[in-house]
């Protein structure tokens, strides 16, 4: 029958304290500590260690260790099943060792590594809700006799503590976590604004590809919004209660991206003062976005070809196996196909990548999603500078309506900050904006051209820009322009425009 603590000469009140704090636990590692110090005080053993599963590497690590030998203890890893402690882990049950190097069970190469006499033995299972995610174990009786069952009912009594205390640090870090991603996205607003037809193609596709674990690369100029389609296809995907890791290629050395996609080992390199997790890890089960793909280096490239292909990896400096199961994004701005042509991006890559390829079209190309990005980003910023009763003037739309965006997304944003910033407050007039021509760039016209064919590529684009401005509708276009529906369809027909209803 199991002994209640209460029944024990262990100090209560020191017992009772440590309860106390476990449910408003704020520093986990310090907590830890003070439970695993307790517990080797009350039992009177010479060592004690807490020690953690990696359901990853199928190992256990150690989280807390006292004794003479904490240190070194702390370099090793024991597998499920091996020794004392993993066998603990995988059965569940815990064990009392009178005599460790008389026990089949018994590994003694940590012991003999770090010149320890390992005697007797008490380890018991560390559980949250029936799931075991380590083990406690205590070594060797101060006064030379051997662990007892009354020692085993302290020790069950502070692995418990334990386990409330990692299990609320859990609970506190997943809702700091959800707070954190739910203020990111409200700061950033991570929404595509628009009901242009090319628009509405790429959301349709992006929804197709959200169900599937495929792979995909995400093409688009700066400023077109990749990185707010790679957040829509995860939180329309399976995969959206797991984390969304996001990391830019160029925004790192060759070096410390590395360290950055796979994590590294203690003493990997100079200032590697201990284990780090990279963001293959901690996007597990979720999905990876890589930013600027087309940056990376061709060793990385090699290192991120075999993740895709064998889903394990190594931390840097490290030689355990990590396997994960991630959804990789991938985008660029630069023409990869050329980059492969030319030798600076692998092949084999490249097609691993692009099993699905979505492009997010430029502003230019969805002009009539010009006033309705306005109207978003003009009450984003009312609210964020509380000036709530700025108005923008019909000019100024006009102007905004007009221009080509070179930048996209990202200029009009920029623009309408600016000019709520720098304006009078009231109204913003077209001297507030930042953009230098009112005119449509047409990209047929160029030198060479006789003045028929420069007319005929002015009305083609003409035609098109009131096209894509009413959303393929041809009544309204000609309306628009002022001329009969039949005589549209005979110019469409005539300049071979497509995709124009």
């Amino acid at each position: 029958m199991r002994t209640n603590v209460s029944d024990m000469k262990a100090p209560i009140d020191q017992f009772k304290a440590i309860s106390s704090w476990v449910s408003s636990v704020q520093d986990l590692d310090k907590l830890l500590q003070l439970i695993i110090e307790s517990a080797t005080s009350i039992v009177g053993a010479e060592a004690a260690s807490l020690l953690l599963l990696d359901p990853k590497t199928k190992s256990l690590y150690f989280k807390v260790a006292t004794g003479a030998k904490s240190n070194a203890v702390k370099e090793f890893r024991v597998r499920i099943g091996e020794g004392i402690s993993g066998h603990v882990a995988k059965t569940g049950q815990p064990l009392l060792i009178s005599d460790a190097q008389q026990d089949p069970r018994w590994n003694r190469k940590i012991s003999d590594s770090i010149n320890f006499d390992t005697r007797s033995m008490a380890c018991v299972p560390l559980t949250i809700n029936r799931d075991i995610i380590g083990v406690v174990q205590v070594i060797n009786k101060k006064d030379t006799t051997q662990f007892t069952q009354e020692d085993m009912a302290v020790l069950e009594e502070f692995s418990g503590l334990a386990a409330l205390a990692i299990g609320s640090a859990r609970n506190l870090e997943e809702v700091r976590q959800q707070n954190f991603d739910l203020k990111k996205e409200l700061g950033e607003k991570h929404q595509i604004i628009g009901k242009s037809r090319v628009l509405k193609k790429i959301l349709e596709d992006s929804q197709k590809l959200a169900r599937s674990k495929t792979t995909a690369l995400i093409l688009g100029e700066s400023g077109t919004g990749k990185e707010l389609l790679a957040r829509l296809i995860h939180q329309e995907s399976p995969r959206k209660k797991k984390p969304l890791v996001v990391l830019n290629c160029a925004a790192l050395p060759e070096t410390l991206l590395e360290s950055e996609l796979f994590g590294y080992e203690k003493g990997a390199f100079t200032g590697a003062t201990g284990r780090k997790a990279g963001k293959f890890e901690t996007a597990h089960e979720g999905t990876l976005f890589l930013d600027e793909i087309g940056e990376m280096a061709p060793t990385i490239q090699a290192k991120l070809l075999r993740v895709l292909q064998e889903g394990i990896f190594y931390r840097v400096g490290g030689n355990t196996p990590i396997t994960v199961d991630v959804r990789v994004l991938s985008a660029t701005n630069k023409k990869l196909k050329k980059e492969v042509e030319e030798g600076r991006f692998r092949e084999d890559l490249f097609y691993r990548l692009n099993v699905v390829e979505l492009k997010m079209p430029p502003l230019r190309e969805r002009i009539e999603d010009v006033p309705a990005l306005i109207v978003y980003f003009l009450d984003l910023f009312k609210k964020e500078t509380g000036m709530l009763n700025i108005t923008i003037s019909e000019a100024a739309m006009e102007k905004m309506s007009q221009y080509n965006w070179p930048g996209n997304i990202r200029e009009l944003r920029n623009a309408i900050e600016r000019a709520v910033v720098m304006g009078d407050g009231q109204t913003i007039v077209p001297d507030d904006l930042p953009i230098t021509s009112n005119r449509p760039k047409i990209s047929g016209l160029r030198v060479g051209l006789t003045l028929d064919e420069a007319l005929n590529e002015f009305k083609k684009e003409f035609i098109l820009l009131n096209l894509r401005n009413t959303d393929g509708n041809r009544s309204k276009a000609a309306k628009i322009m002022d001329i009969q529906r039949t005589y549209l369809s005979r110019l469409i027909t005539r300049y071979d425009i497509r995709n124009s209803a």
